[in-house]
């Protein structure tokens, strides 16, 4: 799939030297920073060096008051709490953070990972009633709830109550209990973006000022929160970039055993940074809950007992194999489905069923589709007799907005906006595909056009170094990029484009990693370049043309010597190739 390339405005001489001598750092450097904004040096300290004192009152988010109140009084009354969370990782993390905690409170404290088979997403009625039979009398959903009016209705029959802890986009009613989410509309919080462990972690941040407790047991759960914010796409910026900064902070000097055993089992090393976190850890405590049950997750991140985390890490890990054999040979049937659909070409959207497909990892293949077909897109299997999906989007289209267009077809569904899941009748699936291109159609500001690219700057390989420095050695401007950690939505790794570069090597890294040597033009230095999963690139690269290329600034240690490494995102012919 081609994609388009957009070069982003870039910022006039006067903006790059006043930040420039604001800071006494290198032009290109001083480029990328003015271009996101920067002016003066208080902004780049508060941004470099994220503090404490710059999070968010608790208390200013809707219903934080009423629910301090309830929880110290299930405290004070030693009443039984219930911890229900979700699956995934934000849900799994979110709980273990709250356990973690009150459990140097409260002694009656439970918690409960519904069955993605059994129960699907959510609050379930078999959660309730399992609260129900082991004396439950409070319930904190964590990551989810802001849907379930008529579990929280059941709830109440049954003489239970809810704090609900969400993140998600709430619908027209919001449930008949205490709600925490930053998007309710009439929530002041000024912070919209947390994760849902982070809503989590605010009510215990209330709960901690309300009781004057000390808050050392509160900050060693930044790591958790850390990893919740990586895994769930959340913006890493505001109250978000100072949780990651803190919490990537104790992950690295003080791992916990749980997540010490999964570095060691994915054969990484410590320092991690936020995209490690996505991309080794998330996947791993993820794949508990989609090939078996998220509980083995927060087993994992609340026990104190080596031996057993070691058996619980183990399992995880062959968890992660399989989900990621499943993701493979799904996401190749997806791709053969779409290609045998002679209508695929008159749509806006991809939607693809197979009553057999593995409910755990339909979302991974979205997003897998979006890569080769770039619309928003649906996933479908079949379970106890319902069709459930999970949705992915592209930028410009709402998705949870498309899926409210529908919801007459619809059984229940969630979700934000690049993000979703939904049940509905398999006799409503014609309806519902049509329905949702229709949605899609809607919402379009535009056509949509191939996947856009954008990047920061262009430069020359000499630019990437200084005059002084060794092209063998890692250069300045890439320290300094790393000091811009962690990167997520909102504050993306710099990009860079260079054009004209040769290709004096080409090689095919087990089938789909493509690995370049260039150089740029009739210049004699020549770089290291890697693109995972690129294999469609190959025959351009091997072509004898000149290309352009996209890419980030990456470290590459070996043997004690650490060069710079090109990170591919893109590559086409160059104009004059």
């Amino acid at each position: 799939m081609a994609k388009i390339w957009n070069l982003l405005t870039q910022p006039t001489n006067k903006e790059i030297e006043t930040i420039q001598n604001a800071l006494s750092i290198p032009h290109h450097f001083a480029k990328i920073l003015a271009q996101r904004g920067f002016q003066t040096f208080d902004q780049a300290k508060d941004f470099f060096r994220p503090s404490w004192e710059h999070t968010h009152n608790p208390f200013l988010m809707k219903n934080m008051d009423k629910a301090v109140e309830r929880l110290n009084q299930a405290i004070n009354s030693n009443e039984k709490i219930l911890l229900f969370g979700d699956y995934d990782v934000d849900g799994t993390t979110a709980v273990s953070v709250m356990w973690n905690v009150l459990i140097d409170y409260h002694g009656r404290l439970d918690y409960y990972i519904p069955d993605r088979y059994a129960e699907g997403y959510g609050i379930s009625f078999q959660g309730i009633d399992y609260a129900k039979e082991t004396g439950v009398s409070l319930i904190i959903a964590l990551d989810c709830g802001i849907r379930a009016i008529d579990k929280v209705n059941y709830a109440r029959e049954l003489g239970i109550d809810f704090i609900i802890c969400d993140h998600h986009q709430p619908g027209e009613e919001i449930p008949d209990t205490i709600v925490l989410d930053p998007l309710q509309k009439d929530c002041s919080y000024p912070f919209k973006g947390l994760s849902g462990c982070g809503v989590g972690f605010k009510l215990l941040q209330a709960l901690f000022e309300k009781n004057n407790w000390g808050t050392e047991v509160l900050h060693q759960q930044l790591d958790l929160l850390a990893i919740s914010i990586g895994a769930d796409i959340v913006p890493v910026t505001d109250e978000n970039r100072i949780f990651c900064a803190y919490g990537l902070e104790v992950l690295n000097k003080n791992p916990r055993l749980g997540i010490r055993a999964l570095v060691q089992l994915a054969k990484r090393e410590f320092p991690l940074l936020l995209t490690d976190v996505v991309f080794v850890i998330a996947p791993r405590i993820n794949a508990a809950g989609r090939i078996q049950s998220g509980i083995k997750s927060v087993e994992l991140m609340i026990s104190t007992d080596a031996e057993a985390v070691n058996t619980i890490a183990k399992s995880i890990d062959t968890d992660n194999e399989e989900r990621k054999e499943l993701d493979a040979q799904i996401t190749f049937e997806a791709l053969q489905q779409i290609e045998e659909d002679a209508t695929f070409t008159s749509k806006k959207t991809t939607v693809v069923f197979h009553p057999e497909w593995h409910k755990g990892v339909i979302g991974i293949v979205a997003s897998r589709l979006i890569e080769t077909h770039y619309r928003p897109t649906i996933v479908l299997t079949q379970s106890n007799g319902k069709l459930t999906g999970s949705a992915r989007s592209i930028k410009g289209v709402d998705i949870h907005e498309a899926l409210t267009r529908c919801e007459d077809v619809l059984e229940q569904f969630g979700g934000h906006t690049f993000a979703a899941g939904m049940t509905l009748l398999p006799e409503n699936l014609e309806a519902f595909m049509h329905r949702f291109d229709t949605a899609v159609t809607q919402l379009l500001d535009e056509p949509i056009v191939d996947e856009i690219i954008t990047i920061d700057t262009e430069i020359s390989f000499d630019d990437i170094f200084l005059p002084t420095e060794n092209p063998k050695e890692f250069p300045k401007l890439g320290r300094l990029i790393g000091q811009m950690e962690p990167f997520g939505p909102g504050n993306m790794k710099p990009l860079f484009m260079t054009k004209n570069c040769i290709v004096c090597d080409a090689t095919l890294l087990k089938g789909e990693h493509l690995k370049l040597l260039l150089k740029e033009g009739n210049r004699e230095l020549m770089l290291s370049v890697i693109g995972f999963r690129m294999p469609e690139l190959y025959d351009l690269a091997r072509s004898g043309c000149a290309i352009d290329i996209i890419y980030t600034l990456d470290a590459n240690t070996w043997n004690n010597k650490t060069t710079v490494q090109l990170m591919l995102k893109d590559i086409r012919k160059s104009e004059r190739g």
